[in-house]
């Protein structure tokens, strides 16, 4: 028998479009060579234009199918996307805090692609005192940089700012996305606590695409449980993303998904030639 790949707990929602949450989570994961776990937060009504309807799980079934799986695996690192309520929250909050060495990864689903909102000032403020101060590294878009660090302030910060706010409400790196800035790259910027850790520039992409963040965050995830440090599993998630958005492909009538399984793609059209 073989050795386990290296296995990354995701807390997320359903997503019956296998766009975005828990099942861009799982093909990533997979993609990226480790074993995912999943415990879903919530079930979606959405298609690739938006999302209509959220349905959050019962926090103590969500807490419930996550200590099944700890009792039993070991987990190189946890991941979590979207939430659904204050209380499932505060559930996975003391739940992660029973792990204080497994690097954690924080993707903060605030609103969808098309700016649907996902997540209520109470579960903000719940993100900024219970998961926050656990988390290892936060991969807002400078959109949620923004919202989450200027929350209950009047203060206008710039990203650099926001993330030195984010830093102060405990996590250790922040990255911020720069894919809804008016620039002609699209630029992520890692910070720690010294300051800017790394700056990389990605060509922009035409179009819009549904778990892009899903996958960054999962990417990461993956790359930091395959023993990477974080700059270095920064920088490996970037370019696995980028590929997925390059390849990514346009099923219905929204956004385009980015596509996780690229490289096998790839090989098959090799093969044919």
């Amino acid at each position: 028998m073989s050795d386990s790949p290296p296995i990354v707990l995701t807390f997320a929602a359903a997503d019956p479009t296998g766009g975005a949450g828990l099942q861009a989570d799982l093909l990533t994961l997979s993609s990226m060579g480790c074993h995912a776990l999943t415990v879903i937060t919530a079930v979606t009504v959405q298609d690739t234009v938006g999302v209509e309807d959220v349905h959050a799980l019962d926090a103590e079934l969500v807490a419930a199918q996550a200590r099944a799986v700890l009792e039993d695996m070991p987990v190189a690192a946890f991941k979590i996307g979207m939430l659904g309520s204050v209380e499932i929250i505060a559930a996975i909050a003391e739940i992660v805090a029973d792990y204080p060495d497994v690097p954690l990864i924080l993707d903060p689903v605030l609103a969808s692609g098309r700016g649907d909102e996902l997540a209520s000032e109470e579960m903000l403020e719940a993100m900024l005192d219970m998961l926050i101060p656990q988390t290892t590294i936060i991969t807002p878009n400078s959109l949620e940089a923004r919202r989450l660090a200027q929350y209950d302030s009047d203060e206008e910060l710039d990203l650099t700012g926001c993330a030195r706010r984010l830093i102060e409400f405990g996590c250790e790196y922040v990255l911020v996305t720069g894919t809804h800035e008016n620039t002609p790259q699209v630029v992520n910027v890692l910070h720690g606590q010294e300051g800017v850790l790394r700056s990389d520039a990605w060509q922009r992409l035409p179009g819009s695409y549904h778990g892009s963040g899903c996958t960054l965050a999962s990417a990461l995830a993956a790359s930091i449980a395959h023993g990477l440090d974080v700059t270095e599993a920064v920088r490996e998630a970037q370019e696995y993303t980028w590929q997925t958005l390059k390849a990514g492909f346009r099923p219905g009538m929204g956004q385009y998904i980015p596509d996780r399984l690229f490289w096998a793609r790839e090989e098959e059209v090799a093969g044919d030639d």
